[in-house]
């Protein structure tokens, strides 16, 4: 009865956290996957396992990771704000193997997506790879050796 007079109310939602390396590059993987707007398990499962190895986490910590990277992807507007922190704190050397992996969240699913690749190609330069890295990046990742 004093439910229907004084209903509970909706916890306020946890501001998301400020973006850092380690959720700007979960975000971009999760921005590729969503790409084709198919977020597959395959899909997911590879973003996790990438984090897991890149941050040396649990599966169940890199999962977690996942869902604030896909909260804060959601909430972002453009690519440019996830690629100028990865410029920022991540030698080039490395940025470039973030390209390997983009490439694999997106090819996860067994599947080569215009949407996806066009989306790959906008994060590639941004994050400053050069056409050579960018090209040989797609060649080695679409080769079916």
């Amino acid at each position: 009865m004093f439910e229907r007079l004084f209903p509970r109310r909706a916890p306020e939602p946890k501001p998301l956290p400020q973006p850092d390396a380690q959720l700007a590059l979960g975000a971009l993987l999760v921005r590729v996957a969503f790409a084709d707007r198919n977020y597959r398990a395959s899909e997911i499962g590879q973003i996790d396992r990438i984090l897991a190895r890149t941050f040396d986490l649990g599966p169940i910590e890199a999962a977690k990771l996942r869902a604030t990277c896909e909260l804060l992807e959601r909430d972002a507007r453009h690519t440019e704000e996830f690629t100028a922190i990865l410029r920022e704190e991540v030698d080039y050397a490395h940025r470039r193997a973030l390209g390997e992996a983009m490439w694999s969240v997106a090819l996860a699913d067994g599947y080569r997506h215009e949407k996806e690749e066009i989306q790959l190609l906008a994060i590639e330069t941004a994050l400053g790879l050069t056409d050579t890295d960018i090209e040989e990046l797609r060649k080695k990742a679409t080769s079916t050796d």
